[in-house]
């Protein structure tokens, strides 16, 4: 994503800067300088082992500036994606504005993915993460990462940002927040976004499905609850693979603003896990007072295709299963707490590795 300006601006508005662990401030002229058997900057410092508990400071930033790419890898299994959390602060306030499990935040549920790439995200094909959306600050950022499992994780990882960017002190800070239910309530709807006030945009989710009964469970229809609505939206979409832009059912298809990255089991049975996405990039959405982002938990009763559309509603049922979400959107600080993530044990729950 451009900042805006054409690409052959030399004016040096902007100061280039990245943060990685050889050069830990982002300094300039701080770089490489860690000895290794090699010598002073030949690759003294590339990668940290994180102990389980342990908290690393990935940034801290002073000044206005924008970070614009993040980049990071691990050897990484299911329960260390999920199991790892990455948390960043804008401007100083006292609680966090990001607070996230790795992988759902670098765009994959069930901390599983192939290699992909949409509007927000790219993934290698052996966890190379990016995240592409900027981050604005005005007076300082700082990032952690957390490993809140039983065992050590070695994480490489650059962080490249703009220093000298002009911001408006109510600018919106990047916010994500993770949900998880296992199992849902039936006739409840999955807050993919708890109810937020104040002025923002959403960017839209990734989310996450394990079915836990057979049969197709995404009938039900995605909500976005917008400056004052109560019991019933300004945006309701048609089905959960139709909010993701795909149809009869989810497909592989990973594509720019939209899809699924991951499918578990490469059949109509509609038992595995899936992994999709929606980004309301090109197709804005938002508020000025307040808003809420649901999606029904609303299946099809096993049998026959139905013939018509007066016959497929009478086979409509509530369902319960497993979801999870990664929400995004951007809103000014200070802001609310975000919702609680749920602890470790939660979030790794029935997950291999």
């Amino acid at each position: 994503m451009s900042d805006g300006s054409p690409l052959y601006d030399l004016s040096g508005a902007l100061e280039s800067r990245s943060i990685s662990f050889e050069n830990p401030a982002g300094a300039r002229g701080g770089g490489g300088r860690a000895a290794s058997p090699l010598g002073v900057g030949r690759k003294g410092d590339p990668a940290r082992t994180i102990a389980p508990g342990e908290t690393v400071p990935l940034a801290d930033i002073a000044g206005s500036g924008t970070i614009r790419h993040i980049w990071l890898t691990t050897l990484g299994s299911p329960k260390v994606f999920r199991g790892m959390v990455i948390r960043a602060w804008w401007d100083d306030q006292a609680h966090p504005s990001i607070e996230c499990p790795l992988g759902d935040l670098f765009g994959f549920a069930h901390g599983t993915t192939p290699a992909f790439e949409s509007g927000v995200h790219s993934v290698g094909g052996r966890n190379g993460l990016n995240l592409w959306l900027p981050m604005p600050f005005t007076r300082r950022a700082r990032l952690t990462l957390t490993n809140e499992l039983g065992r050590p994780v070695p994480v490489f990882y650059q962080i490249d940002y703009t220093l000298g960017d002009t911001h408006p002190a109510d600018v919106g800070r990047l916010h994500v927040a993770f949900r998880r239910e296992n199992p849902t309530t039936p006739g409840v709807d999955f807050e993919i976004l708890p109810r937020r006030e104040g002025r923002g945009r959403y960017i839209g989710a990734v989310i996450g499905v394990r079915p836990l009964a057979g049969g197709w469970w995404g009938e039900g229809e995605a909500k976005i609850f917008l400056d004052g609505d109560t019991d019933f939206p300004t945006i309701c979409g048609t089905g959960t693979e139709d909010y993701v832009g795909l149809s009869f059912g989810i497909q592989a298809n990973a594509f720019r603003y939209h899809g699924a990255n991951w499918r578990e089991r490469d059949d109509d049975t509609d038992t595995g896990r899936v992994s999709m996405y929606r980004w309301h990039v090109p197709d804005p959405v938002t508020w000025t007072r307040d808003v809420r982002v649901t999606i029904q938990q609303i299946g099809l009763a096993q049998g026959a295709a139905p013939p018509t559309i007066e016959a497929y509603k009478e086979r409509l049922v509530e369902r319960s299963d497993d979801w999870s979400a990664a929400a995004f959107w951007y809103e000014a600080v200070p802001s609310s707490p975000l919702p609680a993530i749920p602890d470790q044990a939660a979030r790794v729950a029935d997950l291999p590795g």
